[in-house]
């Protein structure tokens, strides 16, 4: 190999990734071990385009805030925990969406970036619990009344505007997730999934 290939090969490995090269999933892995270990009060977003090396202006270009990375984490993680949830194997469509709702809901309660927000930074929940819908809860009624119109087409569902139907159970769900540990020990929470499960299926219920 020649000095001069050499030389270029070298230059080639030292330029910077380009911004657009960067996966997305390596800021949040960063972002999501920052919230970890000091909290989202604390993390600036140099904080976060150090930990995940790159450059503030690449992590600018994607989030104007470090409240903005944080909403595109939770919406990932709840992203994943929904997919994983909702199994086509259940009984019908009544059962399929009962189960994965509560499974949402089992997961979100001990999920530790949850834990983490409740315990140091709750004001960042304020305004998607009073205020507007999260691109998290918008993908929640979309699938929860998809699930619901599934099981009213297989009659395991009783009639009703698939929208409010939807409202409703996202509404008490969301209670349970977020305040779920105030009403129990952690080791009680199985009692608090079983009790929205039986709520669920009765309300449900043709």
């Amino acid at each position: 190999m020649s000095q001069r290939s050499s030389e270029s090969d070298s230059e080639t490995s030292s330029r910077p990734t380009p911004a657009n090269a960067i996966g997305e999933e390596r800021i949040l892995d960063a972002a999501y071990e920052l919230l970890l270990a000091i909290g989202m009060r604390r993390m600036t977003m140099a904080d976060i385009a150090r930990h995940a090396e790159v450059s503030r202006a690449t992590l600018y270009r994607r989030w104007p805030n470090v409240q903005a990375v944080v909403a595109a984490l939770m919406t990932r993680e709840w992203t994943i925990a929904l997919v994983s949830a909702f199994q086509p194997d259940a009984a019908d469509g009544r059962a399929r969406l009962v189960e994965g709702v509560v499974e949402v809901v089992a997961k979100t309660r001990v999920h530790p970036l949850m834990r983490k927000i409740i315990e140091l930074d709750p004001e960042f929940l304020t305004p998607y619990l009073l205020e507007r819908r999260g691109s998290s809860t918008v993908a929640h009624l979309a699938l929860v009344e998809e699930g619901l119109r599934q099981g009213q087409a297989d009659g395991s569902i009783r009639e009703g505007d698939p929208v409010w139907l939807a409202r409703q159970i996202i509404l008490v769900s969301l209670a349970s997730a977020v305040s779920g540990p105030v009403m129990a020990e952690k080791d009680e929470y199985p009692k608090l999934d079983e009790e929205l499960r039986v709520m669920l299926t009765r309300y449900l219920m043709p």
